[in-house]
């Protein structure tokens, strides 16, 4: 899941320039997504995701990990891409319900990259989803993702990326 748990924070890091709305607004008045959703950030995050995918598949070549799930070049960008779109699409729905940049949306802050992922995945690559992504490894998944998401937005607030430790 590397490919899908680095575009976020990727981008948060690197972002910035222009919104991928245009600073433009739906039928409601509200922000399509907001400032922080940018086209820098969408490029390097995804870019970010497939390295660190590319970087894996080298990792397994060289050294044969035989326990975790084969990466393929169709998979880390979809994995990728999928992440930020889920994220995307959190952030829609998020200015629909009138809740404004960086305030807390629990479940959904967390579990949106991983939604986005693998329904991309299951679109994409059906079969290189259900090869590797296991019920075990799925339940680790949503495990570790909490804890994950959590530890990086913290780091990414001391670190002044974010504006809010969540």
């Amino acid at each position: 899941m590397l490919p899908a748990y680095l575009p976020n924070p990727a981008a948060a890091l690197f972002g910035g320039g222009t919104p991928i709305d245009f600073g433009r607004n739906y039928s409601d008045g509200r922000r399509f997504f907001g400032d922080g959703k940018t086209y820098r950030g969408l490029l390097l995050g995804v870019l970010a995701g497939i390295a660190v995918g590319l970087i894996e598949i080298r990792l397994a070549a060289t050294y044969g990990f035989e326990n975790l799930p084969h990466q393929t070049f169709t998979s880390i960008i979809v994995l990728s891409v999928g992440a930020l779109l889920g994220d995307l699409v959190k952030s829609f729905i998020k200015r629909r319900l009138g809740k404004e940049r960086g305030s807390k949306w629990p479940v959904a802050d967390m579990y949106d990259l991983v939604a986005g992922a693998l329904l991309l995945t299951l679109i994409v690559d059906p079969s290189w989803l259900f090869a590797n992504i296991t019920l075990p490894i799925f339940v680790f998944i949503l495990i570790l993702t909490p804890v994950l998401h959590r530890s990086v937005n913290i780091i990414g607030y001391l670190l002044k990326v974010k504006e809010v430790p969540w």
